[in-house]
């Protein structure tokens, strides 16, 4: 088909109609008009409504703009539709639409009748490999969004998907041409992430958008969804902009969350890409700091979209609102670059119908042309058919020949194949088997690896607290007890972990030592380590302290495959030695930097890279640790007295549960480190090691974090004379 003089493309969204038009400047593209109109209330709120705010924007539309004949490209939302991107085996190119159709049945979630679909290849001039986007969208969908348009009798030549049409846009931009980028596209109701170069891309669409933001204010002003969106449009002005940013702060932190989840993902699959920069669009960009949060989160420069290849409008006031727009419109601009035959990606959810139609009209006009030079090309045509029916008789034995040869290569080409494809099925049920059991271990090995390191105390003292010698135990004045207990293991995935560690500034954030978490692991006598030291809670069945569906979380699925990736693992300690510090910080951190894969467990793939002390306090000086300490106590106590066995009871003029330092909850008891004042500490038996009657409440407290890497490069001696591992 002939490349058009100009084309439309049109985004209908959620908040407003977009659309800009090109036109052909020579080999260039330039922008010649821009719409956009702002629907009067969301389409996903409208209800009923919903078809005549379309109708209304559309007649607008038409009624202020030339549009007979010209060519029109649509798109549709990501949300609605499927993508799936798959790598073919190396075939002739002539058997790749027979493949991408087999992968499509595969891949589709619909009767292929029930779907219109189109596929895409991409290859890349370095890699033989090529890859094939799949796009779908259920047909009542597609044919009931093209009516809207061609009930104003527009001239629809594609549809394509919106993530599909920004990539068109950037690309012809040329965006990508300084390698991988991540485009993150803010809608109303979804952002689309893309990870592409200039010939590739991946995308991802997940369910937070701008009205996320605004569904934040209406919940923490009581407002309705109108009144909170324009309290969220003029936040940056508003004198309650403190209030407004610090109700929508959970949001920007779910944003950053999928989006490192997505690079995390396509780091596993695509081991050696490195994604350099990320492409802001959407109008919620405009909100201030959301840029610079993303920037300082994902540790990636995120550069917004001020301007397009193909210029603006030279109407100045058109060019003014396009410019205030211009995040929100480049995906009808990369629909209009598709309908200009100037994209890269091609593929069209067009019914076939529909194009079947286009192209007999385009034919059409030929016809003419071809009847008025039949006539004269009858006895021409005549006399060579004469000749070549001669040549063609006398050629009869060579042609049996060679279809004999033919036949005979077909039929061993089939037999190979059978060949090749013999016992392909029990070689993909062997290995869907072997991956269940793909580190099957691997959380049992970094817990005990954990455990074991805590140095163990001396052998009398071990032996008296395994026996629970109370009297033994004491023996050993409680500020020289080399004893650790392990409160709280709690880890964290993290899929760029090399990443993280690679940057000298980075510092697990902490929790604050607060005390107020249910204890990891069961100590015997209130210390763990060495073979007597006990596992965590429930570790059979996942991790204890992440939450479940997170990744790492118990019973999620953790990527094994990508290099770099880890964990952060938090340890809550307590220590009742006078100089706990230096033992922590001694003993215990060189013996976690002492984990590392080994020839007499082959099946370690993870190396403890780096150890950090968040904080440190003595358990005095935890109000919330303290309180914990008190109410475990007297719920243990009445529980007790209501059998008749209290031991001990509440102490003297205090009813259970005040407070008894005489102090509000929360409130400080002394300096970090330092002694309590006296007559502030409670020695009463609520503060007492259930073992030996001692008060606990100048025994520290650690929370430390350690970097366990997975699948770290081959670790090897060092020689002699060289410097030891930090």
């Amino acid at each position: 088909m002939a490349n058009p003089r100009s084309a439309w493309g049109i985004d209908i969204g959620n908040r407003a109609f977009k659309a800009v038009k090109l036109v052909r400047e020579g080999d260039a593209l330039r922008i010649d008009d821009f719409e956009f109109i702002e629907h009067e209330t969301l389409l996903s709120e409208a209800g009923d409504n919903k078809e005549q705010l379309i109708q209304t924007a559309l007649a607008n539309f038409t009624q202020r703009h030339m549009l007979k004949n010209t060519p029109v490209s649509i798109g549709v939302s990501g949300q609605n539709s499927f993508a799936r991107f798959v790598k073919l085996p190396p075939v002739e190119d002539k058997k790749i639409p027979e493949i991408v159709r087999f992968e499509a049945i595969q891949q589709i979630p619909f009767p292929l009748d029930d779907v219109e679909w189109s596929y895409q290849l991409f290859r890349q001039d370095d890699n033989p490999e090529v890859e094939v986007g799949i796009f779908a969208m259920r047909k009542e969908l597609v044919n009931q969004h093209i009516k809207h348009f061609t009930d104003f009798d527009l001239n629809v030549q594609n549809v394509q998907m919106n993530p599909l049409a920004v990539y068109n846009a950037l690309q012809y931009d040329g965006r990508f041409d300084d390698g991988i980028a991540m485009v993150v596209d803010v809608g109303t109701d979804n952002t689309d992430l893309l990870i592409a170069s200039a010939k590739s891309i991946w995308m991802r669409s997940i369910p937070i958008g701008g009205s996320s933001f605004t569904d934040a204010l209406v919940k923490a002003f009581k407002l309705n969804f109108v009144k909170a969106e324009q309290l969220k449009r003029e936040a940056a002005t508003s004198k309650y902009a403190r209030q407004i940013f610090q109700h929508m702060r959970p949001v920007f932190a779910d944003l950053v969350a999928e989006i490192q989840r997505s690079i995390g993902f396509y780091a596993s699959v695509n081991r050696d890409a490195k994604i350099n920069k990320i492409f802001a669009l959407g109008g919620t960009f405009k909100l201030p700091g959301l840029q610079k949060y993303l920037q300082q989160n994902l540790q990636l420069p995120v550069e917004r979209i001020d301007s397009l290849a193909s210029g603006a409008p030279a109407d100045a006031r058109v060019a003014a609102s396009f410019g205030d727009e211009l995040l929100t419109i480049v995906g009808a601009y990369g629909q209009a670059v598709q309908a200009m035959n100037a994209s890269l990606v091609t593929s069209s959810l067009l019914p076939a119908a529909i194009q079947r139609e286009r192209m007999w009209q385009d034919k059409t006009k030929w016809f003419g042309l071809a009847a008025a030079l039949f006539l004269t090309g009858t006895v021409v045509v005549g006399a060579r058919w004469f000749l070549e029916d001669l040549q063609q008789r006398n050629a009869e034995g060579v042609r049996t020949k060679n279809a004999e040869l033919l036949k005979s290569a077909q039929d061993l080409s089939t037999k190979w194949q059978q060949v090749q494809n013999f016992g392909e099925q029990e070689r993909a049920v062997v290995a869907n088997l072997q991956s269940l059991i793909e580190g099957k271990y691997l959380w049992r090995d970094i817990y005990v690896d954990l455990i074991n390191s805590v140095p163990r105390p001396d052998v009398a003292l071990e032996k008296a607290i395994v026996e629970r010698n109370a009297d033994a135990v004491k023996l050993v004045p409680r500020g020289q007890r080399r004893l650790i207990q392990i409160d709280e293991i709690t880890p964290r995935y993290e899929p760029l972990l090399a990443t993280l560690l690679a940057d000298p500034k980075f510092r697990p954030v902490t929790s604050s030592i607060a005390g107020n978490t249910q204890p990891g692991v069961e100590a015997f006598g209130g210390f763990a380590g060495g073979p007597f030291g006990g596992m965590p809670p429930g570790m059979a069945g996942g991790m204890p302290g992440a939450t479940p569906g997170a990744e790492g979380a118990a019973g999620a699925v953790v990527d094994l495959t990508g290099k770099g990736r880890g964990f952060i693992v938090t340890m809550r300690l307590t220590c009742p030695l006078q100089n706990a510090i230096a033992f922590i910080e001694q003993d215990l951190q060189k013996a976690l930097m002492q984990i590392r894969p080994s020839q007499a467990r082959p099946t370690i793939r993870y190396e403890v890279k780096k150890v950090w002390i968040l904080q440190r306090q003595t358990i005095d000086n935890i109000p919330t640790r303290m309180q914990r300490l008190l109410t475990d106590y007297t719920a243990s106590t009445l529980l007790n007295a209501s059998t008749g066995t209290t031991p001990g009871g509440i102490a003297p003029g205090r009813a259970p549960g005040v407070n008894p330092f005489g102090v509000p909850p929360g409130a400080a008891f002394g300096a970090p480190g330092q002694p309590n004042p006296a007559g502030v500490i409670d020695t009463s038996p609520a503060y007492n090691d259930r073992l030996t009657g001692e008060s606990v409440v100048n025994d520290w407290e650690f929370e430390i974090a350690v970097a366990v890497e997975l699948d770290p490069e081959p670790w090897k001696a060092p020689e002699a004379g060289a410097p030891a591992a930090p």
